[in-house]
């Protein structure tokens, strides 16, 4: 007799696991003292692969963006809504509530095998085990929200506000709104949010193809149930015997989203691929393979294997491929200080000993982890003098501070009105930390 496969819940099980441990983690790793993803309103910073980019450096977030975007493009032309059944957080947190608390632990369901039966609330008990579960699933929300709140905050930042959380009233109200609002979402409103508010259900119809992997029914073994206009036809062995579909509805029962794949592809499938280990435990027991498959409609209709690379597909690889190596070149060339100089409004002055003096400010950005103190020195111009700082500018970390800048020359260029400025800044505690910059000085 021909077994069932490996039924690929488990596989998801297993998924969500490592999913739910990497998440959780990720923000406790430091590398540098940074983390690894971190997007401080806070600190004003970006953490990115261990190196910290501050407001003014933030030029790699529109790079974030169309990655997250083209990145899903690419995943939806290829496994379709795999995201939503294999990663999204509400499948994962449904699974977690309706599979684990409401059936295994407090037996409000029969079986996980069928989704489309409700709780019988008709007795006290019912309703008890219910408000017990949402008690117990608002818990999990609560440390669900802070480990999201944690690529925003800290989490050492966190837990130390969350000593006193009166003083921190805004960080206070995000943490307890997501978890009141996961809970709604997750016990109430449970997949309509998947069916009738995500708006990617919306747009994979346009990003399917006939080569995306997707729950596909083989309607040349298992017989046509629907006709075209969506009207449900006799059972596929009274239309024809040699249909394999006995109509047992197993695939229907399992479904979390409340479809029949055997409709065809529909919005609201997730790709859980509940379906497909329904069909495959019914068709073993005939010793026969699953009329229900993780494949694409090309392969089922042609008995071949699914197409991976083909035009879309390998776009949108080299669009990953060019958005990440210029993130990879932009990022490598994060400078440790940032010096932005501005002109005073004042052109120039000429002092009664004939001395010419320029005024500018310098706004020094430490963007190292430690302090430092920068002092500069102007390239290839001798005769050009620094009037003003006479000392190094001392900036602790993080912090930025303005100087008032006077530059003096005794030599009076009359072939040109403005003398170009390269300026070398540098911090006099570390040889490694130097920037250059370019100004002009002004003469009459």
């Amino acid at each position: 007799m021909k077994t069932a496969n490996p039924k690929k819940r488990y596989h998801r099980y297993i998924g969500y696991i490592i999913l739910t441990i990497l998440l959780t983690i990720l923000p406790f790793i430091q590398i540098n003292g940074n983390q690894i993803f971190l997007l401080s309103f806070d600190h004003k910073e970006l953490h990115l692969l261990g190196t910290a980019f501050g407001a003014s450096e933030l030029y790699l977030m529109p790079f974030l963006l169309i990655l997250l975007f083209v990145g899903i493009f690419f995943l939806t032309t290829l496994g379709g809504r795999i995201w939503c059944g294999w990663g999204c957080p509400q499948t994962l947190f449904r699974v977690i509530f309706r599979d684990l608390i409401e059936t295994k632990i407090l037996k409000l369901r029969k079986s996980i095998t069928n989704k489309q039966k409700n709780p019988d609330y008709s007795n006290k008990i019912n309703i008890f085990k219910k408000i017990l579960g949402i008690a117990i699933f608002f818990i999990i929300s609560l440390i669900a929200s802070a480990t999201f709140l944690f690529y925003f905050v800290p989490p050492y930042d966190f837990f130390a506000y969350m000593h006193q959380p009166l003083d921190h009233k805004i960080l206070l109200g995000f943490w307890l709104c997501i978890a009141i609002f996961m809970t709604f979402d997750i016990t109430f409103m449970a997949e309509n949010f998947c069916v009738y508010i995500c708006p990617y259900a919306r747009v994979q119809s346009v990003l399917f193809d006939n080569n995306t992997l997707m729950a596909v029914y083989d309607t040349k073994r298992g017989g046509v149930v629907y006709d075209e206009k969506g009207s449900l036809l006799p059972p596929p062995q009274k239309q024809d015997k040699t249909n394999e579909c006995i109509n047992c509805q197993q695939c229907v029962k399992v479904c979390p989203a409340h479809i029949d794949i055997r409709k065809g592809m529909q919005l609201e499938c997730i790709n859980c691929l509940e379906c497909v280990d329904a069909c495959s435990d019914v068709m073993a027991k005939l010793n026969k393979p699953s009329l229900v498959n993780w494949s694409s409609p090309n392969a089922i209709a042609s008995n071949s294997k699914v197409k991976y690379f083909r035009g879309a597909t390998i776009g949108y690889m080299i669009v990953i491929a060019i958005i990440l190596t210029t993130m990879l070149i932009m990022g490598s060339k994060k400078e440790p200080v940032l010096v932005n100089i501005d002109r005073n409004t004042e052109l120039y002055k000429v002092r009664k000993n004939g001395a010419i003096d320029n005024f500018y400010v310098f706004l020094f950005e430490n963007t190292d982890k430690k302090p430092h103190q920068y002092s500069f020195k102007i390239l290839d111009k001798d005769f050009i003098e620094v009037l003003k700082p006479t000392s190094p500018v001392y900036v602790n970390a993080g912090e930025k501070v303005k100087e008032v800048v006077i530059l003096r020359t005794h030599k009076n260029t009359k072939s040109s009105k403005t003398i170009p400025l390269n300026i070398e800044i540098y911090a006099k505690d570390d040889p490694n930390i130097k920037v250059k910059k370019r100004t002009i000085f002004a003469m009459p």
